[in-house]
C-alpha cells in the first residue's frame, strides 16, 4: 500500500528526518525496516539538490518513500525535488487556503496544477513521461506544516484543500508565533495543537507532529491523542542520543 492510501485511510505511519546529505545515511534509515517515510529536510540543512536526488534513490531502493522538506512554498523548488524523483513534499509555513492552493498547483501538471513539464529522473529521463503523470495522480503526496498562529486561525480552509493529503504541526516555530518561543507546556500552544487536531479530524485529514528527541512515551502518547503521521527522532538527535547514552555508561567502567 502507498503512502497517500495509508494517509487517506489514516493509518498510523512512522517516519523520521534527514538532515546530513549524505546518501549513505539515507540508505542506512531506509534499510533499519520500520519506517513508512523519510523526509530529507532542505529547509534546515546544508543539503543541495545534487544530494537530494542521491538520497531519493538510497530511500526508494531501501523500500520505504520518500518526501522532501522544502525551504519555502516555491514552485520552481517543488519542481526540482519532484522531477529529482521526490514522492512529496513538506511544505513549511502553509497559512491559508491560498497558500495549500499554491503548493498543490506546484506539484502537479495542468489541469489541477501549473507545472511545467520536464524530463528528468521522475519521467524516466525521458521514457516514461505518461506513465509518471499517471503515478504522480494517484501517489503524490502533499503534506502542509501549520506552524503559525494564522495557520490555526485558517486550519478549516487549509485542511479543506482535497490535495491537502495531511499535516504536519511545528511546534517551535508555532510556539514563537504565539509569543512564547520553545514553550510548549504554555496554554497557548497546548490549545492551538489540540485546536489543529480536533479540526483536522473533522476534516478526515491525518494529524501529524514531531518527536524530535527519541522518547517512546512522547510517541505513545501523541499516537493515543490521535496523531497518525508522526516523525520520530532524527539523524543527528539519534546519532548524539545513542553517543552520550552509551559514553554515560562507558564512565561506569573508569
Amino acid at each position: 500500500m502507498t503512502l497517500k492510501e495509508k494517509l487517506h485511510r489514516n493509518e498510523l505511519t512512522i517516519g523520521s528526518w534527514i538532515t546530513v546529505g549524505h546518501s549513505g545515511i539515507a540508505e542506512l534509515m531506509a534499510k533499519t525496516g520500520g519506517f513508512d517515510w523519510l523526509v530529507i529536510d532542505i529547509e534546515h540543512s546544508a543539503i543541495d539538490l545534487r544530494d537530494v536526488q542521491e538520497m531519493l534513490q538510497a530511500i526508494e531502493l531501501g523500500g520505504v518513500q520518500p518526501l522532501v522538506r522544502l525551504t519555502s512554498n516555491d514552485a520552481n523548488q517543488i519542481k526540482r525535488v519532484m522531477d529529482a524523483g521526490s514522492h512529496g513534499v513538506v511544505v513549511p509555513f502553509v497559512n491559508s487556503k491560498e497558500d495549500a492552493e499554491k503548493a498543490v498547483q506546484s506539484v502537479y501538471y495542468p489541469p489541477v496544477g501549473f507545472r511545467g513539464a520536464g524530463l528528468a529522473r521522475a519521467q524516466g529521463y525521458g521514457a516514461s513521461f505518461q506513465d509518471y503523470r499517471q503515478w504522480l495522480e494517484k501517489n503524490g503526496v502533499i503534506i502542509a506544516m501549520i506552524e503559525h498562529r494564522k495557520a490555526v486561525d485558517n486550519i478549516d480552509e487549509i485542511l479543506a484543500v482535497p490535495e491537502i493529503d495531511g499535516y504536519i504541526i511545528g511546534p517551535y516555530d508555532l510556539s514563537a508565533s504565539l509569543g512564547v518561543p520553545g514553550n510548549f507546556h504554555d496554554s497557548q500552544v497546548i490549545e492551538a495543537i489540540e485546536k489543529i487536531l480536533e479540526r483536522g479530524k473533522v476534516a478526515k485529514k491525518p494529524g501529524g507532529i514531531h518527536v524530535v528527541e527519541p522518547d517512546l512515551s512522547k510517541l505513545k502518547t501523541f499516537i493515543e491523542d490521535g496523531f497518525t503521521f508522526i516523525g520520530y527522532g532524527m539523524d543527528i538527535r539519534f546519532l548524539d542520543f545513542v553517543c552520550r547514552d552509551h559514553l554515560a555508561k562507558i564512565s561506569n567502567f573508569k
